[in-house]
């Protein structure tokens, strides 16, 4: 009986405990209803039941908790449960927050016709309306424009200090589900928001979306500027999505103790924010399944070049372009202050091609003391063949890459602004890898043709890349990225169709060497000598 291998188990483990997570949320998002079991009061009643007419006041503060000093920014009198309203309101900053201080926004739900100060039924909450964040740097013409020309934010600390930020959009929910929760069960998630009525019913719970808090509506705060507009959305929300939004928050608040700044976790939030169940459940399990095969990839590829010593079907050039565009894209990501979340995949990405381009100039170090003595492995008349055909097809490529990528620095430096010099070098380098990266996918199908064989290639490595292609296709819809990188999602898939067809096209020859430099002849002959 044959054993499971270590990729098999580990597979079933990653999915089972995917499927155990996914059923947990379903859980999260569909609570059950309490229900009175005899003549004891078991379960919490909600008071819309009894109550239907009701009031918002929204107010701003420079406190936290609601003193003398609260602002009236807008009542909404007509308020309905069920009713999506938007409201544009502009808000005086004081002067305090104008020097790099802090606001609240305060939420207050309570009956028509009662002080929304005294009443015992009121719904509260409160959060920040306001951030720290290092500002953005200025942009201009590098060829037109001075940089001592640019005007820059007007700001008590230097350019490299957080500063306050206001949130100029947020939601403001009630949870529309009249659900009875058990007295001796109520989630964890939603006690934090409970409020009793003198009569033992909760009040409607009152819920300011902070997943929807993202940098892209973040204006910075200054002292020339007193009044700042801001959206307000009122919407319901279920008790599910109110559930899980909680969760998430907390999830969120312990990446930013571990250091993770708002910036880091504002990708995270998008994918959570504006969201259904069943259009989170296709998120959660593609990226499970992302996950997942990235690692098996990962491994897989390590793997073959690990035990790979020679270069024989295998593009060289490939390998180091591999190397010089994942180098560029980590320096684009760290010139652009992306979220570590990216930064340090990329980081680690980078690493490995480097480690890849060693093994294929067959780099080896040997130690006399302490100085390195670096030399270069010698190569076969196969390698030199291959390489021979790397060559030629990088010819042909030259003629078209290198006047589109002078041609697009040109225009970039033209007309579009940048920070500095280098965020143009850097930008320039990165879209010619966007847009002509898989031109240096080419030379392999080209030697691919010219040896009329794909049986060097690392398959298995090569098709857990291509599933998560596939995947890279469906967040392309899901996830806001640029649109350069999302174009280059697309642009994968035509090239993985081509290799499918080489390797349709050139049948298996027992004669030639797999991957790892063998032969099933050569393994029939050595197993009949051992025989």
């Amino acid at each position: 009986m044959m054993k499971p291998s270590f990729t098999t188990v580990l597979a079933g483990l990653f999915i089972s405990y995917m499927a155990y997570s996914m059923y947990t949320i379903a859980l999260i998002f569909f609570p059950t209803h309490c229900k009175e079991t005899g003549k004891k009061v078991m379960c919490l009643q909600p008071y819309t039941l009894k109550k239907s007419d009701f009031e918002m006041s929204l107010y701003t503060s420079t406190k936290a908790a609601p003193l003398n000093d609260l602002q009236l920014i807008w009542k909404y009198s007509n308020f309905s449960l069920l009713v999506t309203e938007e409201k544009e309101l502009n808000v005086t900053i004081p002067r305090q927050t104008r020097r790099n201080g802090t606001m609240f926004l305060h939420a207050f739900l309570y009956p028509k016709k009662h002080d929304p100060f005294s009443s015992k039924y009121v719904s509260y909450i409160q959060v920040p309306i306001t951030t720290y964040m290092i500002p953005q740097s200025s942009v201009f013409n590098l060829l037109r424009d001075d940089a001592k020309d640019i005007k820059m934010p007007s700001l008590t600390k230097n350019q490299g200090s957080p500063v306050t930020h206001w949130r100029s959009k947020v939601t403001v929910s009630v949870m529309e589900d009249q659900i009875a929760f058990d007295r001796m069960a109520v989630p964890t998630e939603v006690m934090k928001y409970l409020r009793l009525t003198p009569n033992g019913e909760y009040l409607p719970i009152v819920f300011i979306d902070e997943l929807g808090f993202r940098t892209k509506d973040l204006v910075l705060v200054n002292k020339t500027v007193d009044i700042l507009s801001l959206t307000v959305t009122y919407t319901p929300i279920s008790v599910g999505k109110l559930r899980m939004w909680t969760n998430m928050l907390e999830s969120i608040k312990t990446l930013h103790s571990l250091g993770f700044t708002e910036k880091d976790t504002d990708e995270i939030k998008g994918i959570f924010s504006d969201t259904n169940f069943y259009f989170l459940m296709m998120t959660f399990a593609v990226a499970a399944l992302h996950l997942l095969f990235d690692f098996l990839a990962f491994k897989n590829d390590i793997s073959y070049w690990r035990n790979r010593d020679t270069m024989v079907g295998l593009s060289t050039r490939a390998v180091v372009w591999r190397c010089v565009s994942q180098s560029i894209i980590f320096l684009y990501l760290l010139d652009e202050e992306t979220s570590l979340l990216v930064l340090i995949p990329a980081g680690i990405s980078t690493i490995i091609e480097a480690w890849k381009v060693t093994k294929a100039f067959k780099v080896s170090i040997a130690w006399n003391g302490y100085i390195p003595k670096i030399s270069l492995g010698t190569s076969s008349a196969k390698e030199l063949e291959t390489a021979e055909f790397d060559s030629q097809a990088m010819k042909y490529l030259s003629y078209v890459l290198y006047p589109l990528c002078i041609g697009g620095a040109g225009y970039s430096l033209m007309y579009v602004q940048h920070k500095s010099w280098f965020s143009w070098v850097i930008q320039s380098l990165v879209n010619g890898v966007y847009a002509l990266g898989f031109l240096f996918m080419l030379p392999q199908l080209f030697v691919n043709y010219k040896l009329k064989s794909v049986a060097h290639l690392p398959w298995r490595a090569f098709m857990y890349k291509a599933f998560n292609t596939f995947i890279d296709d469906i967040f392309a819809f899901i996830i806001t990225m640029p649109t350069a990188h999302r174009l280059a999602c697309f642009r994968d898939d035509l090239v993985f169709m081509v290799y499918l067809y080489q390797r349709w096209l050139y049948p298996v020859d027992k004669a030639r060497v797999n991957e790892y430099g063998q032969s099933f002849d050569d393994a029939v002959i050595e197993k009949q000598k051992k025989e």
